[in-house]
This record gives C-alpha cells, structure tokens and sequence, in this order.
C-alpha cells in the first residue's frame, strides 16, 4: 500500500534544498561555459545560505496544488526550474553587491566573496552569466526532467508542463528582476540621505521584496493558481518581503559577523538608510512583527479558500493536505539568525 502521510516541514525543506544542490550541480556539469568561468559560477552558486526564495517557490505550489502530499516528490520539472532560476537572479545579484565597486564586501555566506577568491571582472562575469542562465533555464531543456510522472495536477486533470507555462513564468520573474536592481539603484542613490518611510518602503519592494514576490508567485503559477489564490499570494510576499529587510536592518546592528556570514555593520559603514536608522531597533522590531503578523493573515485567507474548494476538500479527505508550508517557512524567517 502507497504512503499517503504528510511529510513535515522540516522533511520538506530538507527535500526541496537537495533537489537544488542537484540541479545546480548538473546545470554546472552540462551548461557551456569557459572552464574558468563554470569554476567562479559553481563558487558562487554552491556557498551557504538559507535558500529562502527556491524554498518560497516549493512551498507556493505545495501549498496551492492538488496534489496529495505523499507526491510532491519529485518535484515537477517547472517547480525545479523556478526554483533554480530565482535562486539564479538572487546569487547574482550579490555577486555584484559584493564588487569594491557596490557594497565592497570580502565575505558572503561565510566566506571568501567571489571577486577576492577569482577577481573584479571574473566576478561581474558571473553575475551576468548566472543572470542569462536563468532564463535559459525557464525556456530550454538545460535542466532534464528525471521523473517521468512531473506533471502538474490541476482540478484533478493531467496537464504536461509546456511552453506556454514557461512564458508565464518568464512573465512573472522578468519585470521582478528588472525592479530589483532598479531598487539597488535607488539603494545606492539614498546613501548619506535622511530618506523618509515611504522612500524607504518604495526601495525595499523592488531592492527585496520583488524576488521574495518573484518566487512565490512562480510556485502558484506552476500551480495553476487562481485570481483570488494569486492576489492573497502576492499580498503575502509582499509584506514578508518588506519584513525580510527590516530584519536585515536589524541584524546588520545587532548580530556579529559569525551570524551574518557576512561583515556586520555594513550598512553603517555606508552610511545607507535603514529602518534601524529611521526608526531605532525596538521599533523596528515591532514593525517586522506587525509584518509578519499581517502575512500569516493573508495565509489564513488564503487557506479558507482551500477549504471550501471543492476539488482540494477531496484531497484533503483522501490523502491529507498541507496549507501550512508557507506559515512554517514564515515562521522560520521570523525566527532567523544568520
């Protein structure tokens, strides 16, 4: 008899981030690249780190499909390549903050930053590499799909992952990847700036929360995700986005460089505007609660539409449903100490 238990969340972030380190290894083994440039890419791509967005993206689709828990894994092809290419933008992306250039940083995620381990241009090389990777990922076979079964079930119907799916999700990640360096730009622009809220807000949508948004709703839309689905979605990386920052803010004054994985006090050496600065840590503190807060009301919304739909109330009756992979990786970031 097939196991239809629910696998845990700890179990499932465990899954899905060894599923990436496959992939990754695999993209970097068969993608075609200069021997020194693949080496600086697989560098970058391999360091520590929380995996954050790639795990948003899983948990977006577990928590919207129909599928029964027991066959989430393997994950369906289109959920890998989502997962690959936002965590793709996200590495690159610090790739380049870290260039003497930008934030002039020597450590990321516990070591070396890739221009101090390679140099300057061989790491602005591999942001613009990694960045071309990832949609190349979203729209070509680079990434093979190993599970004969990853197709999606939607309302109960078998639909094979196809082109028009992978136009969708170039739709969602692009312009999400678009304003998060226009976010960057203005970033660097309020440096030794008494920037206002609403600036500063404006700034960290795009600068942080228009990946976070990228990622979970790509996991929805890998999910055939309806309109009502997708806007509560969206209202809830917005605001565990805008949180995310001010945690950064937050541990960037109060956590040591151990924790960080990177040098602490960074913003502050830039003089960069921060909620931290703008607010003090105590309130800060209590806006990212207010944040995360305001989320897991937007999940709880979204859940009592799970549950008055028809095909999910099925599933949840024949094989148990889990609604709640995206609270519980909420709950972690609430909780983090990097």
């Amino acid at each position: 008899m097939a196991n239809n238990s629910p696998i845990d969340f700890q179990q499932f972030r465990q899954r899905v981030i060894e599923q990436l380190h496959q992939d990754i290894e695999y993209l970097f083994a068969h993608v075609d690249l200069s021997f020194s440039l693949q080496q600086a890419c697989h560098y970058a791509m391999t360091g520590k780190g929380k995996k954050v967005r790639p795990l948003l993206v899983a948990s977006s689709f577990a928590t919207v499909s129909s599928q029964p828990l027991a066959s989430l894994f393997p994950l369906p092809i289109f959920v890998r390549r989502a997962m690959l290419a936002v965590e793709l933008i996200h590495v690159y992306s610090l790739v380049h903050d870290d260039l003497p250039c930008m934030d002039d940083d020597e450590l990321r995620r516990g070591r070396a930053t890739c221009h101090i381990v390679f140099d300057e241009a061989t790491a602005l090389l591999v942001g613009d590499a990694l960045q071309s990777l990832a949609f190349e990922v979203l729209t070509t076979n680079i990434i093979p799909d190993t599970d004969s079964t990853s197709n999606l079930l939607v309302n109960q119907t078998v639909i094979t992952a196809s082109q028009p799916l992978s136009a969708q999700l170039v739709t969602t990640l692009a312009p999400r990847a678009r304003r998060m360096v226009t976010g960057q730009m203005q970033d660097l622009e309020g440096e030794q700036q008494e920037l206002t809220y609403p600036q500063l807000k404006a700034i960290h949508k795009d600068k942080t929360g228009a990946l976070i948004e990228a990622s979970v709703l790509m996991g929805a839309v890998c999910a055939s995700s309806t309109e009502e689905q997708s806007q509560l979605l969206l209202d809830f990386a917005q605001k565990i986005g805008l949180a995310f920052q001010v945690q950064d803010d937050i541990l960037d004054v109060v956590a040591d460089t151990e924790q960080l994985g990177k040098p602490s006090g960074s913003d502050e050496k830039l003089d960069k505007s921060t909620y931290v600065k703008l607010m003090g840590v105590e309130q800060a503190k209590a806006y990212a609660s207010e944040l995360f807060a305001q989320a897991k009301q937007d999940l709880f919304d979204l859940y009592k539409i799970q549950q008055v739909s028809s095909v999910t109330t099925t599933v949840q009756k024949n094989y148990g449903y889990n609604s709640g992979y995206l609270e519980q990786l909420a709950d972690r970031l609430w909780e983090r100490e990097r």
